[in-house]
């Protein structure tokens, strides 16, 4: 009986941890040469962004995501699938690049029919964030269903963020974030739930100008 409890337990595990268990559809990372072009430096206050998917079905979180505003902002999305080879430029679990055109269309990609998103940022130092920036630059790509559990090692390691809680589940983290005090925002949208034909339309920001 014991037994079956476990197995249970981990089934329940696994499905509520799917959603980031989508491993890099890109065969190969991007190019050194193309991860410098992208750099983008943000202007705003250096920050800590939390993003969690939650099924508008259960409640229960799907995905963890943090953008790190530091000397450049980038997305770092532990076995995430916001790729698209030569168009989205990422190396291992870090995206580059993130301007508020392509924050915008990372957002969006992850709200649907079957899920919303939500973001919750904390300031921090320019030395936190740079920290942040360099240890997910470290991180070899992220193993199947450790999103949250990879993001909260990351935050572990920066002062401040020591007590963050080493979880299998997204909404512990956002539940974190929420009680340190960061703002707190929601994204609905109820496209397809295929994400595989948002990629297929995603147009780099260079093609648009």
């Amino acid at each position: 009986m014991n037994v079956l409890v476990r197995g249970l337990a981990l089934l329940v595990l696994v499905a509520s941890v799917s959603a980031c268990s989508v491993r890099n559809p890109v065969s190969d990372n991007s190019p050194d040469a193309a991860v410098e072009a992208a750099r983008y430096v943000h202007d705003g206050p250096r920050q800590l962004t939390l993003y969690t998917m939650i099924s508008n079905e259960s409640g229960s979180g799907a995905h963890t995501s943090l953008m790190i505003n530091g000397s450049q902002r980038v997305a770092f999305d532990p076995a995430g699938s916001f790729r698209k080879e030569g168009a989205i430029v990422a190396k291992n679990d870090v995206v580059y690049g993130m301007t508020p055109y392509m924050v915008d269309q990372y957002t969006r990609f992850h709200a649907r029919e079957t899920y919303h998103v939500v973001v919750q940022s904390i300031d921090v130092s320019p030395q936190v964030a740079e920290m942040a920036l360099r240890k997910a630059q470290t991180l070899g790509p992220v193993t199947e269903a450790q999103c949250a559990k990879s993001t909260s090692a990351l935050l572990q390691t920066l002062p401040g963020f020591e007590d963050a809680p080493q979880s299998y589940y997204p909404r512990k983290l956002m539940d974190y974030f929420a009680d340190k005090g960061a703002t707190y925002d929601r994204l609905f949208e109820y496209d397809d739930d295929d994400k595989s034909k948002v990629l297929a339309a995603f147009v780099p920001e260079y093609e648009r100008q």
